[in-house]
């Protein structure tokens, strides 16, 4: 009567092993790490041979590691100590860039875990902690909205300078005072062909006349909701930039979102480094478009080390020597849009880029004056500029729709999509805020949260064991089980654990134990109607599952309305406490019923269970 099938005890066995399994990770803690990772844009870093020059390296200073581990974006050398990794950050520093000022590799300080390698082999990870554990750094960063309507504003001064043009419509000088676009007419005549050709090419302007002497000025400012857009805009673009940087960093399940209209948080859990944090945070790119100066003779110049004036010596892909020009035909604030894809003749690897009307416009002049020509297209970083690509310009493009193909692998490709599309700030930012959580204060959080844990625990298990005997023991092992499986899901996750995650677990242990009270007062209800052992049993699981699948069920969409519309604390106390809910209706029926099972459902005749007093009516 109370017998699992053989699959099914062994089903049960393997769960608990591999919770088992994944749970050791966090046991292990973690040990100083070095990382580097690439320092620009168009550096692609090479894992397995960053793996062998940083062994080399490491080699020759004498120092000792503990293993050189990769992943796609970064190669991270483990040491014993913070000395041993303080010395190995010096010597890969030294050794991989050598010009401080320029250099071609961030290395960073960082944090590892410390399991062995056959647990990391097959995906046993530790859960990430959060900043409150781990410790950290925490930035509160202000978005320029200013700036950013500055840079639109001057952009669209050369917009009208060039609608005027092709409208031919004369005036006396276009210029920017301050957010707004200034453009002076020699009479009210001219000034109403302006507007008309202004209105007629976009809706994001308003216009108001004023006069100045005797000339008419047309002052042309963003409409509320052109603006409002330009600052989500902006906002969402730096969000998506910090979120490329701070991969270089290597950070695990970093904090990036936005507070308020113009700030964004973020949160860093582990990083040592704070000036190397500023550092790639800070940073500003610019996407730039200039024409390639193929004048013979003028490279070999260049090379000589007599750069014809107007122009900048560059090196493209391939170390090939490229001379550039300086004038800037075309920025990225023009693009919209970069996706990778394939050439539809040639089929090979190429980047598409979607420009918006005025950039379309300016590319169509560019291509349709320079057939034949090279053109350059330049990420400008801290006042130099590296070369992704240089195409030859085969036909004039026009509508907007540009393809950058040639030389480019599938990876090459979605790569310089992602530069042009997310690698620079659409505005300024600045910091704020600083906070740094050391390590310590993280240890003593995870003290207290592991202590409140612990002796909930313990509290619980003296209570069922001395109020329901044996079938308490089963609740207390079931309640492991659940306690064990929910850190396993964490880790198998690589979920981010807070103080508010802790929380959850301890609150998680109070409500799985609920459903083994259910089951065992069902239990002795079944004793004290006059039931046999075996078929009160039977009874007690059976009922008590509907009114435990109930409260569950109720308590899981109260977690997922958490998850769903709360943010940050609230989101990770939700996460726990979904995975606990669905972890201890697995422990709390399964788990407990197959111990029950292998202590009383071998036995054909049973004259009692060992599950405390069982008060019948008739004792009353």
């Amino acid at each position: 009567m109370n017998r699992y099938p053989l699959w099914k005890n062994l089903l049960i066995g393997l769960v608990l092993i591999f919770g088992f399994i994944y749970t050791l990770p966090n046991f292990y803690g973690e040990v100083p790490a070095v990382q580097v990772s690439s320092g620009k844009a168009t550096l692609k870093l090479d894992a397995a041979q960053m793996e062998a020059r940083v062994a080399e390296i490491l080699d020759t200073a004498k120092l000792p590691h503990t293993g050189i581990f990769s992943d796609a974006n970064s190669v991270r050398a483990r040491f014993a100590t913070t000395d041993l990794q303080l010395q190995g950050k010096d010597a890969i520093e030294r050794a991989l860039n050598p010009d401080a000022r320029d250099p071609s590799y961030v290395v960073a300080l960082n944090l590892l875990s410390a399991s062995p390698s056959w647990l990391t082999s097959i995906g046993a990870l530790p859960m990430y902690l959060g900043l409150d554990l781990r410790g950290g750094v925490h930035f509160l960063l202000e978005v320029d909205m200013d700036g950013a309507l500055t840079k639109r504003m001057d952009a669209t001064a050369g917009d009208l300078r060039t609608l005027m043009r092709d409208k031919d419509v004369r005036h006396s000088g276009i210029r920017r005072d301050g957010n707004a676009v200034e453009i002076r007419f020699r009479d009210a005549t001219v000034r109403e062909a302006g507007r008309q050709a202004i209105l007629g090419s976009t809706t994001d302007l308003q216009l108001v006349d004023r006069d100045d002497g005797d000339q008419a000025l047309l002052i042309a400012t963003l409409t509320p909701p052109a603006a409002k857009t330009l600052q989500e805009f902006a906002l969402k673009q730096n969000i998506t930039t910090l979120h490329n940087r701070i991969n270089e960093l290597g950070v695990a399940e970093p904090v990036i979102q936005q507070q308020g209209a113009n700030r964004i948080v973020v949160q860093l859990p582990g990083v040592q480094d704070v000036a190397k944090a500023k550092d790639i945070l800070g940073r500003t790119a610019t996407l730039e478009v200039r024409m390639v100066d193929d004048t013979p003779g003028r490279l070999e110049e260049a090379l000589a080390g007599r750069v014809p004036f107007g122009t900048e010596l560059y090196t493209e892909r391939g170390s090939q020597p490229l001379l550039v020009k300086k004038q800037v035909v075309l920025t990225g604030d023009r693009l919209t849009d970069a996706q990778p894809g394939f050439d539809g003749q040639t089929h090979e690897p190429a980047v598409h880029l979607t420009l918006d009307a005025a950039g379309a416009r300016i590319f169509r002049d560019i291509t349709r004056e320079n057939v034949g020509k090279r053109m350059a297209i330049l990420l400008v970083e801290k006042g130099k500029g590296e070369v992704i690509t240089a195409p030859v310009i085969r036909t004039e493009i026009a509508g907007g729709r540009v393809q950058i193909s040639g030389r480019m692998t599938t990876t090459e490709a979605a790569d310089v999509a992602l530069l042009l599309r997310a690698g620079s700030l659409a505005a300024p930012m600045e910091i704020i805020e600083e906070r740094t959580v050391g390590p310590s204060l993280g240890a003593e959080n995870i003290e207290k949260g592991f202590n409140s844990t612990l002796w909930g625990f313990v509290a619980i298990a003296v209570f069922m064991i001395a109020y329901y005997t044996l079938f308490g023991l089963v609740s207390v092992v079931a309640l492991s089980a659940n306690l064990l499986l929910l850190v396993a899901l964490l880790s198998l996750l690589q979920a981010t654990l807070t103080l508010p995650g802790i929380a959850a677990i301890a609150l998680t242990l109070g409500m799985a134990i609920d459903a083994n009270v259910l089951i065992n007062e069902r239990i002795r209800e079944e004793l004290r109607n006059g039931s046999s052992p075996q078929a009160a049993i039977t009874a007690g699981y059976d009922r008590a599952f509907d009114t435990i699948l109930d409260s569950n069920v109720t308590t899981l969409i109260a977690g997922i309305a958490l998850l769903v519309f709360g943010s940050g604390p609230v989101r990770g106390f939700a996460v726990v406490h979904c995975l606990g809910i669905m972890t201890s209706m697995f422990s709390a029926i399964l788990v407990s019923r197959a111990l029950v099972n292998l202590i009383y459902g071998r036995r054909r005749k049973v004259a009692a269970l060992s599950i405390g007093q069982v008060w019948k009516p008739s004792e009353r």
